[in-house]
């Protein structure tokens, strides 16, 4: 199975621009599979919720989801990618999947990061898996990458790959996604953005690049640069995800204790 990130730098609002520039550079790739970034159409730095709601698309039926699937049904590939979802009168920060059949499901981003309070509701679709066939995917989208229960909820949902659109601009979530492959043991791949926003007369957000895709030990297979444009692509062997060994009397999910781990689920805060 060929994986690939597509990682660029949309000029915010432009979102026709945007996706036609995604399209172009998804034109040319080969691959099963392309994750692309989070509110890959939009950019990221709203100023009001009103600015956000006008820019955002009910999923499948907007121009976004009806570009992405034409490309994905003549390139008979799946994509993955983050865009603003309009639902009613709520708003979420989303990532659609998509197919040569058309639209698959969607993620609704369960931990919102900073402003994005200010414009999205929380995620309401719980942590999904979506079985395509020659792999199932678990989504999760940028700042989900900050909790551990994420990724761990993905795989133990049967995730052999968690795809992972991003607009980062903290550091950490590079290496630590090597760690949820490597304890998960499945495969990543995070697709980030470049360049920078400040508008509104906000502090500017600078974001990090450096799209990655991981093994299901831990073993970075591709990286991209911080500033670069383009899809990287690598093959795997996507059946290395269901054997969950560690040595021949270890196993990743066998051998946790969940009775002891009562505490994660708790909702009280530590003294």
């Amino acid at each position: 199975m060929k994986i690939g990130a597509y990682q660029g730098n949309p000029e915010f609002g432009l979102v026709e621009k945007n996706v036609r520039q995604a399209v172009t550079e998804l034109e040319g790739a080969d691959a099963d599979l392309v994750v692309m970034p989070e509110l890959f159409n939009t950019g990221y730095q709203f100023v009001s919720k009103e600015e956000a709601f006008g820019l955002a698309e009910e999923m499948p039926y907007g121009d976004t989801c009806r570009s992405m699937m034409e490309i994905a049904r003549s390139k008979k590939m799946h994509l993955v990618f983050g865009m603003a979802e309009r639902d009613g009168a709520r708003l979420f920060n989303s990532a659609a999947v998509v197919g040569p059949e058309g639209f698959i499901g969607r993620y609704r981003k369960s931990h919102l990061f900073y402003e994005e309070k200010y414009f999205f509701d929380p995620g309401d679709t719980g942590f999904m898996v979506f079985d395509i066939g020659i792999a199932r995917l678990g989504v999760m989208i940028c700042f989900d990458w900050w909790f551990p229960e994420a990724a761990r909820s993905l795989a133990l949902s049967g995730a052999d790959i968690i795809c992972h659109p991003a607009n980062l601009v903290l550091y950490g979530c590079h290496k630590a996604m090597i760690t949820r492959s490597l304890e998960n043991g499945v495969f990543s791949i995070t697709a980030n953005r470049t360049g920078s926003e400040a508008r509104g007369g906000k502090e500017p957000l600078v974001f990090t690049g450096e799209s990655q895709i991981v093994d299901n030990r831990g073993s970075l297979l591709a990286s991209m640069n911080r500033d670069g444009a383009g899809i990287v692509v690598v093959d795997i062997d996507v059946k290395r995800a269901r054997d969950k060994s560690i040595t021949t009397l270890n196993d990743r999910f066998k051998d946790r204790r969940p009775d002891l781990y009562g505490e994660i689920t708790k909702s009280n805060l530590p003294a």
